[in-house]
């Protein structure tokens, strides 16, 4: 692996950490590399999870819900995997989420969000209140940050897919936290992703710096007063790393590196020839830069990181605090897929709506399924949102959207078709076990939990279906199903027999 390194990369690694400490750090390829999964604590507790756990777990020092497995296992194939109650993730990876200190409530934006890890760790700590907008310019790359928040059970997730120049017309002084997982030449990944290399040899340090400082400047008009933005790459070079958060902070006075402790300091010394511009930076920020934290594979149990922790000003932006968006409608509004606000509705009480003709969509079916299969009120403090026949709960308190790439307006549904009301797999993951009316659920070691996975139709009595006391009627038709009582999916039960609603491109293979 060593030999493979390319021999620029060498002989700029040998230039920055001198030949002694380089000798640790090329000694580190060959070690084997780290395994990490984190718990979703947005399904179960961890130390639930923990405890009935088929791995071999050992704490992550700096994730709170993070762990290591050992090599050879294989969380991916088990039923927890489809059940979303973990994450399989690189441990490094994990600290910059940690960094981010999300409380629930808050206004968050992941903007360069795919394949979806981070923004699931974020969701997490959202605990399912406030707003998590989630962002990548690559629509190639959407598909799997939607999966990975579907799988998870995100509620409160919007799902974008534009230049971040154009969401500032939305979103200008909206976030209390925002995550740039910044596109970076990767150089912390060789030994995890040996193809990394070959990219790296194809593109320069430059263009990514490039794109970073603009990434920078955009989020911090889109970040309220006191709030905060950390900002993380892969990568060694202090060219997209110190050099970055020096510029910035040099043209944004009103920021602060907020310093970062349990990791190796950021290096103020290579702000200099021939990496950086020498001279260019002035001394508060290069004093700053020592607060930023880098994360070494000869240091500790992950792959190369630079993670830093910017702060703004709670008065930076005036008296009046946060600066504001403009407000969606609320939390009661149905809005149409023109984006119009269309009269009031809510499923609320036992699950009542009421939407305008104007629409053309009708929610009586969804109504009627929620009556029927919901016992509390999932959607309740979201707007419920259609674009064309499809239902979305979105979070309260979203600026209008017009304008943007919108791939998600919130918590997928459902489908509104010809006088019936078609579940989306999104809502069944969203659920919890204790607010369906009607569920089956099924033990990890029974055989059929795998033949669900599979795509196969149960052979299911009706003593199994989870029912409230007080149902008299047949059980027949859709019933959640779980594995362990979390929730994996939609089944159709008739006459003994459970008819398979699990999505072909989510099956087990």
């Amino acid at each position: 692996m060593t030999k493979q390194l390319p021999p620029l990369f060498r002989e700029k690694m040998i230039d920055l950490l001198g030949e002694d400490e380089f000798e640790q750090f090329l000694a580190s390829y060959d070690e084997p590399r780290s395994f990490g999964l984190r718990v979703n604590t947005g399904k179960v507790e961890r130390d639930d999870f923990v405890a009935k756990s088929p791995f071999h777990l050992t704490a992550v020092p700096w994730a709170s819900e993070g762990f290591y497995y050992e090599e050879g296992e294989r969380p991916g194939k088990h039923p927890y995997y489809h059940a979303g109650l973990y994450y399989i993730q690189e441990p490094s990876a994990m600290a910059p989420v940690e960094l981010l200190a999300v409380k629930p409530g808050e206004r968050v934006l992941d903007l360069c969000a795919a394949p979806g890890g981070k923004s699931t760790q974020i969701a997490a700590k959202l605990q399912g209140e406030g707003v998590l907008v989630v962002n990548d310019i690559h629509s190639d790359r959407v598909k799997a940050l939607v999966k990975n928040l579907e799988l998870l059970g995100v509620r409160n997730a919007v799902v974008l897919n534009d230049k971040p120049e154009k969401m500032l017309n939305v979103f200008e002084g909206y976030f209390d936290k925002i995550l740039i997982d910044a596109p970076c030449s990767g150089e912390g990944m060789f030994r995890k992703e040996e193809e990394m290399m070959g990219q790296w040899e194809r593109h320069t340090v430059q263009e990514f710096a490039a794109m970073q400082r603009e990434l920078l400047g955009q989020a911090a008009l889109m970040l309220a007063p006191g709030g905060r933005i950390v900002y993380s790459t892969c990568t060694f070079s202090p060219e997209e790393n110190e050099a970055q958060i020096a510029e910035f902070l040099d043209k944004h006075p009103a920021f602060d590196v907020i310093p970062v402790d349990g990791f190796s300091s950021g290096r103020p010394d290579w702000l200099r020839e021939p990496w950086c511009e020498a001279d260019a930076y002035s001394e508060r920020a290069k004093a700053a830069v020592a607060g930023t934290a880098r994360l070494w594979p000869h240091r500790l149990r992950g792959e190369g990181h630079f993670v830093a922790v910017l702060g703004l000003e709670a008065r930076s932006l005036g008296a009046g605090g946060k600066a504001s968006a403009k407000s969606s409608a609320g939390a009661d509004d149905f809005v149409s897929a023109a984006g119009k606000r269309s009269g009031r509705h809510a499923l609320r009480g036992k699950g009542r709506a009421e939407a305008p003709p104007s629409t053309g969509v009708s929610l009586e079916p969804l109504e009627a399924f929620s009556g029927e299969l919901l016992r509390s009120e999932p959607f309740a403090q979201r707007r419920l949102v259609c674009y064309g026949e499809h239902a979305y709960a979105s979070p309260a308190g979203l600026p209008e959207l017009h304008g943007l790439k919108v791939v998600r307006p919130g918590w997928y549904i459902g489908a509104l078709h010809r006088g019936r009301f078609e579940p989306s797999h999104a809502l069944a993951m969203g659920l919890r076990l204790r607010e369906a009316k009607r569920a089956l659920s099924l033990a990890s070691s029974d055989e059929r939990a795998l033949r669900y996975l599979k795509g196969e139709t149960l052979e299911v009595a009706e003593s199994e279906i989870l029912r409230d006391p007080q149902e008299t009627k047949a059980a027949k038709g859709y019933c959640l199903v779980c594995i362990d009582d979390h929730p994996v999916g939609w089944g159709k039960w008739l006459d003994g027999m459970l008819k398979n609603e699990y999505p072909p491109g989510w099956r087990w293979t």
